[in-house]
This record gives structure tokens, C-alpha cells and sequence, in this order.
């Protein structure tokens, strides 16, 4: 008797659960690595740092969490990390769009256009999709790959992508490099990031706008 692969189980869905999964794994790698060769990483030249950077800029796509690479490039190079960072939030979000045309992109659009309810709402949330992504990128809590994923499948322009992606990961870039240059070392910096009673209530505020945002965004836009 043959095996049928459910219809559900399209390129998307599967990179979906990727995206999801393996940023969580590897955070405990980066963790260790960090730890173990902090005098090694230390010792970095510029050039070093200029490779890793181009390396993160693809892995962040679905492995390295830029949020942890923020953190340990800011204990690192302090604010000099501005710019690396910076270069890995756009490769990341580039890279996953040059994914998407690799996977069954019209599959799950097809999808969609079964459904004309959610078609419905997607198209009319698409008229205000820099406001979404802004607020998307602004939480702290939503994985940075699933979200560039889910905007590059919902037929987003990439220029909306890059921008909302910019505006909304800055607060969280900037004080994650701010944690990691305040921190006096880099194994309690990892497993505490956010120790700080400053860094807790930005992270909050972060998160409560982030919500309240993309409610008031998604009920504009069903009226």
C-alpha cells in the first residue's frame, strides 16, 4: 500500500517548522562556542570579523538568531557591531526571499485561493503590509526566519520587507548590543540576557506595542 504525503505537507510548511525549530537548537550551540573560545574570539582581526559577518549573513536566515548574534558581537566589538549587524537583519531577510522562489511558492498561494475568506484578509492586511512588518519585527518574541518566510509567501514587496524590517529590529539590535557591551562576562550575558530591570521593561514595551499595533493594523484593515 503507497504512502500519500498530505497535501499540508507543502516546501513552506516544512521550512515553517525548520525556521521554528533549529534557531532554538542552535542558540545552545552559540552559547557553548561563545563560552568555551571566548579568548580565541577575542583575539579576532577585523577581517575575521568581516567573514563571520558574511557567514551570519545567510545563517541568520534560519540557524544563528540575530538577537543572539547581537548580543555576542555587542560583548565583542561594542558598538562597532552596529553596522555588522545591521548587514546580517538584510542578508537574512534577502536570503529567505531567494529561498522562497526555490520552494512551491504557488502551491500555497493556491492554498490561499481556495479560501476567499483568508485571501480576503491577506490582500486587504498586504494594504498596510509596512505597518504589519514594522510591528512584526518590533517583538522580540516572534523568530526572525518564520517571519521573513511568512512575508516573502504572502507576496510582500521586497522593498516594504527590507524597510519594516530595518525600522523594527533597530530597538531590539540596539539593545542587545547595548547588553552585551555592559556585560562583564559572557557566559552569565547568554543565560541571563535579560537580567537587567532596564532591559525587562524596554523588552515589555517592545512586545505591548508590537501587539497592539498589528491589532489595530489587522482591525483597520477587516473594517
Amino acid at each position: 500500500m503507497k504512502l500519500s504525503i498530505p497535501k499540508t505537507l507543502t516546501g513552506p510548511a516544512i521550512a515553517g517548522v525548520i525556521l521554528s525549530v533549529t534557531p532554538i537548537a542552535f542558540t545552545s550551540f552559540l552559547t557553548y562556542f561563545a563560552v568555551v573560545h571566548e579568548a580565541q574570539i577575542a583575539s579576532f582581526t577585523g577581517w575575521q570579523w568581516a567573514i563571520i559577518t558574511l557567514c551570519c549573513a545567510i545563517t541568520s536566515a534560519g540557524l544563528t538568531p540575530p538577537t543572539m548574534l547581537a548580543l555576542i558581537f555587542g560583548y565583542f566589538l561594542g558598538w562597532q557591531a552596529v553596522l555588522p549587524l545591521f548587514v546580517i537583519n538584510f542578508g537574512g531577510i534577502l536570503f529567505i526571499n531567494l529561498i522562497v522562489h526555490w520552494l512551491d511558492h504557488d502551491r500555497f498561494l493556491a492554498f490561499l485561493r481556495r479560501n476567499p475568506k483568508a485571501q480576503s484578509v491577506l490582500d486587504r492586511i498586504l494594504n498596510n503590509e509596512l505597518e504589519v512588518i514594522f510591528f512584526a519585527k518590533l517583538s522580540p518574541i516572534l523568530p526572525f526566519g518564520l517571519t521573513n518566510l511568512m512575508f516573502a509567501l504572502s507576496g510582500a514587496k521586497l522593498k516594504n520587507i527590507l524597510l519594516g524590517g530595518f525600522l523594527g529590529m533597530t530597538p531590539r539590535t540596539l539593545l542587545a548590543i547595548w547588553s552585551g557591551h555592559e556585560a562583564r562576562e559572557i557566559k552569565t550575558l547568554l543565560e541571563n540576557p535579560n537580567q537587567s530591570a532596564w532591559t525587562q521593561i524596554v523588552i515589555i514595551g517592545l512586545i505591548v506595542v508590537s501587539i497592539a499595533g498589528l491589532w489595530q493594523v489587522i482591525q483597520r484593515s477587516l473594517k
